[in-house]
């Protein structure tokens, strides 16, 4: 089941402001002179001397910190080794995936440049975005769904919030990312779904030799069929429009630019 989203990052800067400066402290044990009383002429005025540039010791560092890599660039967009690593981690929130289906780190990267095209094109094509109240449904359904959550107890906010936490997440964060791909999913559909019909018959083969076999692996019960027809579809769905969307991105690559960055390579 393919996921989309988009990612934005923040680059923090930290300016060295230098100390001023101090005055020297005077002895206890001195001498107080005598005042003069005749009239002292100011000191001549000289301009301040500037504070020399900071140099690369004095510059504030945080060991251990690595800034964001850039790993791909689609029309001026970026997408960064943090993006990737998110995808890996919104596996875990698909409940129809096999544990066959696991992403490996390149096939992130090709869902996160597909995603930013269509996103693109999104833009273009604005269409309402899904109700909170939907997208809250969808999650309810979620907590429901995924095997793994049974262990955590997820049908309470603790449960939920630890799942979301060991997987990288907070409530507000997950939210946002849902809300984008109900969105992204709905735009796609809407533009392929024309002339595709998944049968009654397909949604319980893949019910039957699918699910039911994955939800056993993992010791979890299984949701009735009657609680995630829609689901389903939305699985086969996406199955059928595989090839029709594979085509489009094919051509929006060519009419724009993908440049993907390996380790060591600058953005140019």
């Amino acid at each position: 089941m393919e996921g989309w989203l988009i990612l934005a990052a923040a680059l923090c800067i930290f300016i060295f402001v230098p100390s001023g400066f101090a005055q020297a402290p005077t002895s206890s044990g001195a001498k107080s002179p005598e005042l003069n009383t005749q009239p002292q002429m100011p000191p001549p005025t000289t301009a301040p001397v500037p504070a020399p540039p900071p140099t690369p010791s004095m510059m504030p560092s945080v060991p251990g910190t690595e800034l964001d890599r850039v790993v791909a660039i689609v029309n001026d967009d970026l997408i960064l080794d943090s993006d990737v690593n998110e995808e890996l981690r919104l596996q875990a929130f698909d409940p129809y995936r096999t544990s066959s289906e696991k992403l490996s780190n390149e096939r992130a990267l090709e869902r996160l440049i597909n995603r930013a095209l269509i996103v693109q094109q999104l833009k273009l094509q604005p269409e309402d975005e899904p109700s909170d109240a939907d997208v809250n449904k969808q999650i309810d359904q979620l907590r429901r769904d995924i095997p793994a959550c049974a262990q955590y107890h997820c049908e309470t906010k603790e449960g939920w919030d630890r799942f979301l936490a060991e997987n990288g997440f907070t409530e507000a964060s997950f939210f946002a990312r849902w809300k984008e791909r109900m969105a992204v999913l709905s735009f796609i559909e809407d533009r392929f779904q024309m002339g595709v019909n998944i049968t009654p018959e397909q949604i319980q083969t893949y019910y039957d030799k699918t699910l039911l076999a994955e939800y056993a692996r993992q010791h979890a019960p299984a949701p009735k069929l009657n609680t995630i027809t829609n689901q389903i579809r939305e699985v086969l769905l996406q199955q059928q429009i595989s090839n029709l969307l594979q085509d489009w991105l094919k051509s929006l690559r060519a009419q724009g630019s993908v440049v993907v960055l390996h380790p060591g390579e600058e953005a140019p």
